[in-house]
């Protein structure tokens, strides 16, 4: 008797090196896990998957916190109100949504270090 497989076999093995590096390509350049998945053929789902157990295994550190990226904006002059709206501060400020689902305002001539501070304290609280 002779067996004859049509299409592609679905049962893989990966290993946790390529798990590693499919995993990691999520974000580069601007990849999303729907992508990254597609491009590998594997689901959306596998992908949070290999991330949990390769984190299991202390191969994926979990992510540090507030992570800045370099991006270009224009810089634009906004009014900011304080009080009753007869003080006024005029200042180029830059909006940053948070995970929590508040949102920042700060001048954008603010340093590192304190802007860090500032976005831990709000998360915590």
């Amino acid at each position: 008797m002779r067996v004859e497989i049509l299409g592609a076999e679905r049962r893989r093995r990966w290993g946790d090196k390529k798990k590693l590096d499919i995993v990691m390509s999520v974000g580069i350049e601007g990849a999303t896990v729907t992508e990254v998945a597609e491009r590998h053929d594997v689901t959306r789902q596998q992908i949070y998957t290999w991330r949990r157990e390769l984190r299991r295994k202390g191969l994926l550190l979990p992510s540090a916190g507030p992570m800045f990226l370099p991006m270009d904006m224009p810089v634009a002059r906004s009014e900011l109100y304080m009080g009753k709206g007869t003080d006024r501060l005029s200042a180029s400020l830059v909006e940053l949504q948070l995970c929590c689902g508040r949102n920042l305002r700060f001048d954008r001539e603010i340093d590192t270090a304190t802007l860090t501070r500032l976005i831990q304290a709000v998360e915590i609280a």
